[in-house]
């Protein structure tokens, strides 16, 4: 059948696509959680059932706002297009929801075959709701959700009218940023050859759903209480933390206050300035650690969400702003620190002020427990398409890693934000938390003996 036509003058979008196969759809709506379920069934029965055994003659996919499509063997063989908001694949936000629990965790491995489709920005008009359209000679698939909050469809199409009209507004939407990718993807459809719809995907489908949701819900019923009850235990313990965090600060910047202003009001030997000033520098350092904990907390807690848009900054630039404070911090306790940065680094996604308050919660943390004498190396590389931030700890002439942040970390987890170490009595964000923090921030954190502590941050678009 012959698809693809001149291309249409009205501004098209995902929303748009997704209305216009949305009409006259006669099934009944479902709540968000049920139709992500049903999402991921959809999506194992496609590839699983149906598209194992149609990819080998190449094909065409497009999505919105994640790549549904991760197996390695159809990404080689298949020309993509993805529409994703602004910092893909470090963010997070509500429509990482409707990806496999699974799925995400294997986001690192997954995501290094990124480079075999083309990533469009997506627009707010877009929306977030997820969109899958999938062409090749003997198998055809359009595959979305629609709706409203807890009023969701699940639609499915495959015939050849929906094909031929949606493959239309795709070309059309490309056309509209990108004609180099329209043409490409006009090329790549009618590369193709003639299309032949598949009967029995027609026929099975639904019935094929079906078993996976029943299969679903068979193997995970056991444990969903226990998790609704594990993860709500652990809201409760963030959102306790949350408060003492408060109660902690409040009282220390009261102190802050009452000192600037005996600085200000009273004449006193240099000595008595001296010990006033420290206690204001202790007051400042032990501010940022408990609101770091408390930013930590709020992210369990639920009570905000990351940045769904990063913005474009110059890392460089901020680690150089905050580097006297720190200096200075440092120097109190006879530790030195040092910036190692490489010339006209390209700027990184990320959120600018939160990240300042994370990268003196990294420097704290990770010199904790250093003896007098040791160096603090920060150094500043690219790295593909991404910017290494590295933290070293010198020491004796060699770059050598502190035992105590970056091998097995003594203590123990108390809840889901804080790490104890029984030995000295001290609190710290544990390595689930500083992870789960540089990620809402666009970074992606490693800690390994011998390599220090690394975050990467993604390369901003210019």
């Amino acid at each position: 059948m012959q698809i693809i036509k001149e291309n249409m003058n009205e501004n098209v979008t995902i929303k748009l696509i997704q209305d216009l196969i949305l009409m006259n759809h006669s099934a009944s709506f479902v709540d968000d959680e049920t139709s992500r379920r049903m999402w991921w069934c959809a999506l194992e029965v496609i590839q699983k059932d149906f598209l194992l055994n149609n990819y080998q003659d190449g094909g065409v996919w497009v999505a919105s706002p994640l790549p549904p499509i991760k197996e390695r063997k159809y990404l080689n063989k298949f020309e993509g297009w993805l529409w994703a908001p602004e910092g893909f694949p470090y963010y997070q936000n509500a429509c990482a929801g409707y990806l496999p629990e699974k799925s995400i965790k294997n986001d690192s491995k997954t995501f290094q075959y990124e480079k075999n489709y083309k990533i469009l920005k997506i627009s707010p008009e877009d929306g977030l709701e997820p969109f899958l359209t999938i062409i090749t000679p003997n198998f055809q698939c359009i595959l979305s959700i629609a709706g409203q909050k807890n009023k969701k469809y699940l639609i499915m199409r495959s015939d050849e009218k929906s094909i031929k009209k949606v493959v239309e507004l795709i070309s059309s939407k490309l056309s509209q940023g990108n004609l180099e990718e329209a043409k490409k993807f006009r090329d790549s459809i009618r590369g193709l050859g003639k299309l032949t719809i598949n009967r029995k995907f027609v026929e099975n489908f639904w019935p094929e759903l079906s078993i996976k949701l029943a299969s679903f819900i068979s193997s995970s019923n056991f444990q969903v209480s226990f998790t609704a009850d594990n993860k709500n235990l652990q809201r409760n313990e963030a959102k306790l933390l949350e408060a003492i965090s408060h109660e902690v600060r409040t009282p220390l910047a009261t102190i802050r206050t009452l000192i600037s202003s005996t600085l200000r009001k009273y004449k006193m030997d240099q000595s008595m300035r001296n010990r006033l000033i420290q206690i204001d520098n202790e007051c400042t350092e032990q501010i940022d650690r408990f609101g770091l904990i408390f930013n930590a907390a709020e992210l369990v807690s639920g009570n905000v969400s990351p940045p769904e848009f990063l913005t474009s900054i110059d890392l460089g630039e901020i680690l150089n702003k905050l580097s006297p404070y720190w200096i200075s911090q440092l120097k109190r306790r006879g530790i030195s620190l040092k910036l190692d940065f490489a010339k006209e680094l390209p700027r990184v996604l990320s959120n600018s002020e939160k990240l300042e308050l994370m990268l003196g919660g990294l420097i704290n943390k990770n010199t904790r427990g250093l003896t007098e004498g040791s160096t603090i190396i920060l150094e500043l590389r690219p790295a593909g398409q991404k910017i290494k931030l590295q933290l070293l700890v010198h020491k004796k002439g060699i770059y050598k890693i502190d035992q105590a942040s970056h091998t097995k970390q003594i203590g123990s987890d108390i809840g889901p934000v804080l790490n104890w170490n029984p030995q000295t009595g001290s609190l710290q964000i544990s390595q689930a938390a500083t992870q789960k923090l540089i990620a809402s921030l666009g970074g992606h954190v490693t800690e390994r003996r011998g390599t220090g502590l690394t975050v990467f941050f993604p390369i901003a678009e210019k």
